[in-house]
């Protein structure tokens, strides 16, 4: 049963799903005070160990050590309260690149308590929309340089009452800045629970349609407490860098739960490519690299050119498998371990990995401790050893979807069923096979091929169109678009590119498709219904 919560606004804890259809959770490993709040464990906390002269922060040409993050979010906590009524429990989104201030904005709703929804740059306004009605979103932190669609997505919603807008930069000359340098670098946090929800991770289905995956204050420990203490064993000297967006969880705590919660320190990149990635470990010396196995391949031909990464302890890979060439020519060419790993938004972050002392070519690794995993097929029975079938787990850590009838589609008799097809060797290692939906995976960025689908149909030139994932040595996969124009169209590189910046516009840019196809019509079933496994069969040769 849930403890006792400090919410004063209770919609988060009103729209969990029923307790029947939660995953089992293994709590064993993992126990914590009855109230806890994650925020105050990552900076008040820390500079009380002292950690207060250590660095935890670096970005946008300074650093910050653990006492000016305490300070600084302490007094932007003040300001959610003091000037725009925030209450425990309210929804509080961020809009930002990776940069300090959206931590220090993150952390600062969380110790009032609120429950943050963390969100790209690239969203577009209606893909905003679709999260603030979600989650009936009040109010918005947003960098000044990206306040123009959340504004927009403002003025018709029912919701969003009001945006605020940070300085990204750390010039201090937005709103918010402005009003949090006036305040008390002392702030009495909300005394939240350990299960009060205290993240919103938005993820979306193959329908496009998004989910929000519930995680509580005790959960962004849990990730550290386990995955990251056990398999990366983080130190202080520790220096972290990456790619993913915040907005993933996959950044979140790759890129600030981890380093905070060791008194480490994570170097934030708004444009985390790999050249910049490269740039910044041999400027500080990085030790933690977090980012996709494409990333990998294209600093792998950067250090043919000179670029030393000899600081890099570890280098973990995940949002999409990592091909065996890529480990074996990273081991070859630096020696350093390259750690495969799978997690999910729904599980916060990695729950199966290689090890320091146990990694190889082709393979996930096994279970971090807390977590168990098995083979199962349909019918939830576990399957024998070498056989390909549903990945299912079950850890501290489980799938709550906020009100969400998909719930029961990823919990299955108390476990978490990710969408992804494995096999489970006979020495216990646990390797990917593919995924079990049409998810697109292109360079660790999850893309549902019908929101892709939806947006090219909103174009007047196009009278059809389906979207698979075609391989792509670069990125794993690309968003592959077949198309029927409608008959006064001419098909042509014009086109293409005319639907590629039509896509960029209404949707995320990443999502567009790289690749177009036209056809004359698509293959479809009797009933009408698209049959994109035809589609599909020319890469399965």
């Amino acid at each position: 049963m849930l403890g006792p919560s400090a919410h004063t606004d209770h919609f988060t804890r009103d729209n969990l799903p029923p307790f029947e259809e939660w995953p089992e959770l293994l709590m064993d490993n993992f126990q914590y005070p009855e109230w806890l709040n994650a925020a105050v464990e990552l900076t008040d906390a820390m500079v009380a160990k002292g950690f207060g002269d250590n660095t935890a922060l670096i970005g946008n040409g300074r650093r910050r050590t653990y006492k000016e993050l305490t300070d600084w979010t302490n007094r932007i906590a003040h300001a959610l309260v003091e000037n725009y009524g925030v209450e425990s429990g309210n929804r509080i989104l961020i809009r930002s690149a990776n940069n300090p201030a959206m931590v220090a904005c993150w952390l600062a709703a969380t110790k009032v308590g609120a429950v943050v929804v963390n969100t790209m740059p690239m969203l577009r306004v209606g893909e905003l929309t679709q999260i603030v009605d979600k989650a009936q979103i009040s109010l918005a932190l947003c960098d000044t340089r990206l306040l123009e669609d959340m504004e927009t997505c403002a003025k018709t919603s029912q919701f969003l009452k009001r945006v605020v807008g940070f300085d990204g930069t750390a010039n201090h000359e937005a709103e918010l800045d402005r009003i949090a340098l006036d305040k008390s670098v002392r702030f009495e946090a909300v005394r939240t629970g350990r299960d009060d929800v205290a993240l919103l991770g938005f993820t979306s289905g193959t329908t496009g349609e998004p989910k929000a995956t519930m995680h509580f204050h005790r959960d962004l420990l849990i990730i550290a407490d386990g995955y990251a203490k056990e398999v990366l064993g983080v130190r202080p000297d520790d220096i972290f860098v990456g790619s993913p967006p915040l907005a993933f969880t996959f950044g979140l705590g790759g890129l600030a739960i981890f380093p905070l919660r060791f008194g480490a320190a994570a170097t934030l990149l708004e444009q985390a490519t790999p050249p910049k990635m490269i740039d910044i470990i041999e400027t500080y010396k990085a030790t933690i690299s977090f980012t996709a196995p494409t990333a990998y391949r294209v600093m792998l031909q950067a250090m043919n050119e000179g670029a030393d990464l000899s600081s890099l302890r570890i280098a973990v890979s995940a949002g999409e498998t990592l091909p065996a060439p890529i480990y074996e020519a990273w081991m070859q060419k630096t020696g350093k371990p390259l750690l495969d790993g799978i997690g999910a938004t729904e599980m916060l972050h990695i729950f199966i990995s290689n090890r320091l002392e146990d990694s190889g070519p082709g393979k996930t690794g096994k279970p971090v401790s807390g977590y168990q995993a098995v083979i199962v097929d349909e019918a939830m029975q576990e399957m024998p050893r070498g056989e390909i079938g549903r990945l299912a787990v079950r850890g501290p850590i489980g799938c709550r979807y906020l009100a969400d009838k998909r719930q029961t589609n990823y919990v299955r008799d108390g476990w978490n069923l990710t969408g992804d097809s494995f096999f489970e060797d006979e020495d216990g290692y646990f390797h990917f096979a593919a995924r079990s939906d049409d998810m697109i995976i292109s360079a660790g960025y999850n893309i549902a091929g019908p929101e892709v689908e939806a947006a090219l149909l909103a174009h007047p030139d196009v009278s059809e169109c389906a979207v698979i994932g075609a391989p792509d040595e670069e990125r794993g996969q690309i968003v592959q678009a077949h198309v029927v124009l409608r008959a006064d169209v001419a098909a042509g590189d014009e086109t293409v590119k005319r639907l590629q910046d039509h896509v960029k516009q209404v949707i995320a840019p990443y999502k567009y498709p790289r690749s177009i196809k036209f056809l004359d019509a698509l293959p479809k079933t009797a009933t009408g219904k698209i049959q994109r496994f035809q589609l599909r069969k020319a890469y399965q040769q």
